[in-house]
């Protein structure tokens, strides 16, 4: 039996159904990027108060492949959320989604749904490489994406001219603007996508651009869960709960945080009654995640793809690294300036629980990708802020060495890493490049993508970075970690 809203009477009796008719809903949300992350959070959040008002149902669209439609259609859009943490949990499905489409296959539909006047907000999780940004955070005018949709803005590719051509679209027919909602990884996300989309249409239509930045609401949120990639074995497991087959189950952590800021003229889902937390300013509550949590996180990536630990679990396992990534935490901490009564020192051993969940395959290769774009904001960051201060962050520099030398293509036992990265080729060449470790760490933080020249200068920073690559180079990681 596939799962499916005809199969949810008949499947196992422990399995949470949705508390309201999926067949019922209306589409109040677009969601650009329907990945796994997008499913766990946004989608659950929603799920858990449709019953309550079903107008907040979600239209999905992939911008790039086919392959969750074609997962998830045939199962009227459902699919199991499985929450891991080693104790017997059964699955819970979403029925959230109203649709899901594929982008490419009618850019001018997809844009015709988010003009649609019962569209209030369009939501996006389509990480850092989706916003089409260069150094310092404008808009990549050599991106082909957004050369594609400057020469052709009705048959958009790229996320700002998707935006910019639903809001104009709903500027045409007199319709107010929808709520642009960033859920990705990226500080002050909801500034940083408006900026963007503001140039986009200020290149089109100089008016739009004065629309946008008169009338269109970007409120920025802090996105935290884990959610590592499903895999086979997740989907026989999900199967063998549920009674059904899901072609594309999601796998999560049990722990979710979700804390935005208030700005919806056109209305919201009640997400507060599913746990979300509203604030006038989100800032303090991303950069506590994006350092403590992200940041350790690529940290763990980095230095376990080279001593070939395959997940985190297993990664934090060892001692050695489960103590050094609590030191780069406790280093990090005074970058942060949270709001009295948080419990900062709680949310870093928090973070340390949830990376030994032995549930949860969360791989380092898939948190090492797309380095380039994750860097700046959580290692990057913190160790300006630290510099700043006199302090010379040695924790991040090991971990922006250990990045270096995966840059470089082997591991610790010779054997090859892949590098999934968008600047992948200017990285291998920059962290290869013959010479001294001095000049190899100042080439790679002279790439404009880390918008780290200050770095480059800094040769505190610069020295400690070297040290450490050297340190790899001859010893390995766990021979670093041993002495740290």
């Amino acid at each position: 039996m596939r799962l499916s809203r005809t199969a949810l009477p008949h499947l196992a009796r422990e399995v949470a159904r949705p508390g309201h008719d999926p067949a019922a809903l209306r589409t109040g949300i677009v969601h650009l990027g329907v990945g796994v992350f997008h499913r766990a959070h946004l989608a659950s959040y929603t799920d858990a108060v449709l019953a309550r008002d079903p107008r907040w149902g979600i239209l999905g669209a992939s911008l790039r492949h086919a392959d969750v439609r074609d997962a998830l259609a045939p199962q009227d859009c459902l699919y199991a959320l499985a929450l891991r943490d080693g104790t017997e949990r059964a699955p819970r499905v979403i029925g959230a989604h109203t649709g899901l489409v594929v982008a490419p296959e009618d850019p001018a539909a997809l844009v015709a749904r988010m003009a649609a006047p019962e569209v209030a907000i369009v939501s996006l999780t389509v990480t850092e490489k989706g916003y089409c940004r260069a150094a310092g955070g404008d808009l990549d005018m050599a991106h082909p994406d957004i050369a594609a949709d400057l020469a052709t803005p009705e048959r958009p590719r790229s996320v700002p001219g998707f935006l910019a051509a639903a809001l104009a679209a709903r500027r045409r027919a007199d319709i107010s603007p929808f709520t642009v909602l960033s859920c990705d990884n990226l500080p002050h996300n909801g500034a940083a996508l408006r900026r963007v989309v503001s140039q986009f249409a200020t290149l089109t239509d100089p008016d739009l651009a004065a629309w946008i930045a008169e009338a269109v609401v970007f409120p920025s949120t802090m996105v935290d869960r884990i959610v590592p990639a499903t895999t086979s074995s997740d989907c026989a497991g999900v199967a063998a709960s549920l009674g059904a087959e899901d072609a594309w189950p999601v796998i999560a952590e049990p722990f979710t945080q979700w804390v935005l800021e208030e700005g919806f003229p056109l209305g919201r889902p009640a997400w507060e009654e599913a746990g979300a937390t509203l604030v006038s300013d989100v800032r303090p509550w991303e950069e506590m995640k994006l350092r403590l949590l992200n940041g350790s996180h690529s940290a763990i990536a980095y230095l376990g793809q080279l001593a070939g630990w395959e997940t985190v679990a297993e990664a934090i396992a060892e001692p050695a690294l489960a103590s050094t990534v609590a030191a780069l935490m406790a280093e990090v901490v005074p970058s942060l300036s949270m709001p009295a009564g948080v419990d900062v020192a709680g949310y870093a051993r928090a973070v340390l629980a949830r990376f030994a969940n032995p549930a949860l395959r969360h791989r380092t290769a898939q948190i090492a990708a797309d380095g380039s774009q994750k860097l700046p904001q959580r290692l990057l960051a913190p160790a300006r802020m630290l510099l700043a201060s006199g302090c010379v962050p040695k924790r991040i520099a090991l971990a922006l060495a250990a990045f270096i030398r995966l840059c470089q293509g082997r591991a610790d036992d010779g054997s090859a890493i892949a590098l999934s990265d968008p600047e992948a080729a200017a990285l291998r060449r920059r962290a290869s490049r013959a010479g001294t470790s001095v000049e190899r760490v100042r080439a790679v933080l002279w790439l404009p993508a880390l918008d780290a020249a200050d770095l480059a200068r800094d040769e505190r920073f610069v020295a400690a970075v070297a040290g450490a690559l050297e340190a790899l180079a001859l010893g390995g990681v766990r021979a670093v970690l041993a002495a740290a």
